[in-house]
């Protein structure tokens, strides 16, 4: 997944502006206790986090 398609999913299923702000401020235990933020720039994939994130929101099936 590309990094562009991820950020894309996090719009659609938190809206423009709350994404940015949780993706900042969530810490997911799946991705060793790091936010979506440090996840992304410690190298961890964009697919991966985004399975992380599905795993803990109800994210539309479509998106996922």
């Amino acid at each position: 997944m590309r990094l562009t398609e991820f950020w894309n999913r996090m719009h659609h299923h938190f809206g423009q502006a709350y994404a940015e702000s949780w993706a900042k401020d969530y810490v997911i235990a799946g991705l060793g206790g790091r936010t979506v933020e440090q996840a992304l720039a410690d190298g961890i994939s964009a697919k991966r986090v985004w399975q992380a994130v599905c795993q803990i929101e109800n994210v539309d099936p479509k998106i996922r």
